[in-house]
C-alpha cells in the first residue's frame, strides 16, 4: 500500500492517532484524507489544520446507518475508498464488575465499528480487487489492559475479526492490517496517568510513550510491507512470544508489575529532617 493518489478515510480521526494518520497520509501524497468522528467541529478543525486534501465530518461508528452513509457519500465524491481506517476506540478502566453500559459502549465501539466499516466497503473493494483495511486495535488486543476488563476483551475481538478477515479476502485482492501500539501520548493515556490509573501506570512502566506521529510513521512502513500486525512497540512482539510460550510466567510477570505499582502507592517517605536555623542558638 502506497498512499500515493490514494483515498482514505481514518475514524476517530478528531486527535492522537487518527489525526496523526490523516496528516501523515496527506503528506505522503494521498488523493483524498476523509476524517470522521463523533465531535465533528473537531474533526473539521483537524481537517482544516492538515489542508485541502482531507474533509472532516461528524459520525458515530456504533450506528451502522451513518458508516453506511459516509462510505456511499465519500465513494459518489472521490470514486473508490482505498484505504479505510477503523480507528476510533473507547477505554472504560473498569474490571468484570463495570456496568453493563461500559462493556456495551466498548463492543459497540471497538468491535462493532470494525464490523460495520468492513460491511460498508468490503462489496466495492471486492468488485474491484483491491483494497485495505486498517484497524486499529492496540497491543492489549494481542496482550492484556491491566485495569481494564472491557478494552482487554473487545480490543481481542478486534484482532480475531481482522484475522478472520485478512484469511478470507486476501486472495480476493484486500489487504488488513491490525495496528497495535502501546503506550501513545493520547488524551486517553494522558487522563488515565492524570487520575493514577493502575492501567495507565502499567502501560508506562512497560515501554516507551510514543507520540501519535511516530505512530503514524510505524503505520505507514507496516502499510508498504502488508503486514498484518503493526507494531510500533517492537518489544510487544517479545512479549506476545512470551505469552504463547509460557503464559503462566507472563501472567505471574505482570501480577509482579501490579504489586509494585500498588506498594509504591502505599509508601510513604519517612518525613525530612528541618533544615538548620540561619540564626544562631539563643544564649541561656
Amino acid at each position: 500500500m502506497n498512499l500515493t493518489d490514494r483515498v482514505a478515510v481514518i475514524t476517530g480521526g478528531a486527535g492522537g492517532i487518527g489525526a496523526a494518520l490523516g496528516r501523515r497520509f496527506a503528506a505522503e501524497g494521498a488523493a483524498a484524507v476523509v476524517l470522521a468522528d463523533l465531535d465533528a467541529d473537531a474533526t473539521r478543525a483537524v481537517a482544516e489544520g492538515i489542508g485541502p486534501v482531507a474533509h472532516g465530518v461528524g459520525l458515530d461508528v456504533t450506528d451502522e446507518a451513518q458508516v453506511r452513509a459516509l462510505v456511499d457519500e465519500t465513494e459518489r465524491r472521490y470514486g473508490r475508498i482505498d484505504l479505510f481506517c477503523a480507528n476510533a476506540g473507547v477505554a472504560t478502566g473498569g474490571g468484570a464488575e463495570a456496568p453493563d453500559a461500559d462493556w456495551e459502549r466498548a463492543w459497540r465501539v471497538n468491535v462493532l465499528g470494525h464490523v460495520h466499516s468492513a460491511r460498508a466497503v468490503l462489496p466495492a473493494m471486492l468488485r474491484r480487487g483491491q483494497g485495505y483495511l486498517l484497524f486499529t486495535c492496540s497491543a492489549a488486543g494481542v496482550l492484556t489492559a491491566v485495569g481494564d476488563a472491557p478494552y482487554t476483551a473487545t480490543k481481542h475481538a478486534a484482532v480475531g475479526l481482522a484475522e478472520w478477515l485478512a484469511i478470507t479476502y486476501r486472495d480476493d485482492g484486500v489487504r488488513v492490517s491490525a495496528l497495535c501500539p502501546q503506550g501513545v501520548d493520547t488524551p486517553m493515556l494522558a487522563g488515565g496517568l492524570a487520575e493514577g490509573h493502575l492501567g495507565a501506570r502499567v502501560i508506562a512502566a512497560s515501554g516507551a510513550v510514543l507520540t501519535p506521529d511516530q505512530v503514524a510513521d510505524a503505520t505507514i512502513a507496516g502499510l508498504a510491507e502488508e503486514r498484518f500486525l503493526i507494531l510500533p512497540h517492537p518489544e510487544v512482539a517479545g512479549y506476545a512470544r512470551r505469552r504463547a510460550e509460557d503464559p503462566d510466567g507472563w501472567q505471574a510477570g505482570l501480577r509482579k508489575l501490579v504489586r509494585r505499582l500498588r506498594a509504591a502507592d502505599q509508601y510513604e517517605p519517612p518525613p525530612s529532617p528541618p533544615p538548620p536555623s540561619p540564626w544562631p542558638a539563643a544564649s541561656p
